[in-house]
């Protein structure tokens, strides 16, 4: 990963300038497999550092290996890169995480420890576009889910938004701005909404706690 991140140093400051986008996709699509740990090098940074959008990686890989391999692309980068920071946030602790991440992030840490549903929280979390997932990388390690689970989790519910992307941009490649709208539409409009409500969603998913336990009472 580090040399793939230093191989693609260059392509960043590249990405900058008018028409850098397009011909970093070709100097990658050009590169044979080298151009697929590049790919790879930018997801790693996207979830570490978090100073590339996501969704930039995401249509990237679609123009350049197609909707099916670019998301596969995506999900192993997404992997390696959830690792590597769950490890780390083990072995570094929380004041690693709160010089990281935004102070009102970290006192959202208390819903993620006590919820009876965490695994469910987790996945909703990484489901929905628009919510602070790599926030969220850094938050969970924290909390008493292993890594097997997280993993699975968070993973399997970036599946759909990382289709989303990789769909739409193979069709803008071939020619099918329909398909392209549509999936960029639906895409918009949920991550909005999850701008907007993230607080009630978050609050919402912490409260299946308390109707957990007032159902146990009431047995």
């Amino acid at each position: 990963m580090a040399i793939a991140c230093v191989a693609i140093a260059p392509m960043i400051a590249e990405l900058t300038e008018p028409g850098g986008l397009e011909r970093v996709v070709e100097d990658v699509q050009n590169a044979g497999v080298g151009g697929v740990f590049m790919l790879l090098g930018f997801q790693f940074l996207q979830i570490v550092v978090a100073f590339i959008p996501g969704e930039v990686v995401q249509l990237a890989a679609g123009m350049m290996y197609g909707p099916w391999g670019g998301a596969l692309i995506v999900l192993v980068g997404c992997i390696v890169s959830s690792a590597f920071i769950f490890v780390v946030v083990h072995k570094l602790g929380a004041p690693f995480v709160h010089a990281m991440i935004p102070e009102k992030w970290m006192a959202k840490l208390e819903k993620f420890e006590q919820s009876e549903k965490l695994d469910v929280m987790v996945f909703v979390l990484f489901l929905i576009p628009g919510l602070p997932k790599d926030v969220f990388t850094y938050l969970v390690p924290l909390t008493h889910m292993r890594m097997r689970d997280f993993l699975f989790l968070a993973n399997v519910g970036r599946i759909p938004g990382i289709l989303i992307s990789t769909f739409g941009a193979a069709g803008l490649i071939q020619g099918d701005y329909t398909q392209s709208i549509i999936l960029f539409a639906i895409a918009a409009a949920i991550a909005i909404v999850a701008l907007v409500m993230h607080e009630k969603i978050l609050h919402g998913l912490a409260g299946m706690k308390r109707a957990t336990k007032k159902e146990g009472s009431a047995e």
